[in-house]
């Protein structure tokens, strides 16, 4: 998919409100895919995030974070840690299939379908640009950041 247009798809997000992708045209974004709301990767993951907010918006590139956690647990994920962004419910697993995140895991001696850490950059005109899969949490956040300045993002009206 690097390089090619990303398929449309749509998904319940927080604060009440639905993503469409198709709708973000004009500027870049960041999907970062995590495995679960609450546990310490995806705390700092996302907490790494919230912090360089204010640098990715002022490089024209929106954040979301997607999880098959429900809306409950999101709705409380991202007030506890105060997230500037919304978080995408992915229960059905529609872009989890679409980009190829879901995984087999060993948890406890035991075989899991679960969520590979993964960020995918798309930039303005919908296009795939940078993937990331099997990320460490700590400091992606900012090695992504670095790959959005890169892009030389028009933003349009």
């Amino acid at each position: 998919m690097l390089g090619n247009t990303v398929p449309d798809f749509s998904l319940a997000a927080t604060g009440g409100r639905d993503f469409q992708l198709s709708a973000h045209r004009g500027r870049a974004l960041v999907l970062y895919f995590y495995p679960k709301d609450s546990t310490p990767g995806c705390t700092t993951e996302a907490g790494q995030f919230r912090d360089l907010h204010a640098r990715f918006r002022k490089q024209g590139c929106e954040v979301f974070g997607i999880s098959r956690d429900s809306m409950k647990s999101h709705d409380k994920f991202k007030a506890n840690l105060e997230l500037p962004f919304e978080l995408l419910v992915d229960a059905e697993e529609i872009a989890c299939k679409l980009f190829a995140v879901i995984k087999l895991k060993n948890m406890y001696g035991k075989e899991v379908r679960g969520i590979e850490r993964s960020t995918f950059l798309i930039d303005g005109d919908g296009i795939l640009r940078r993937e990331w899969r099997a990320v460490k949490a700590d400091g992606h956040a900012a090695e992504v950041l670095e790959a959005v300045k890169s892009l030389k993002v028009e933003t349009r009206p």
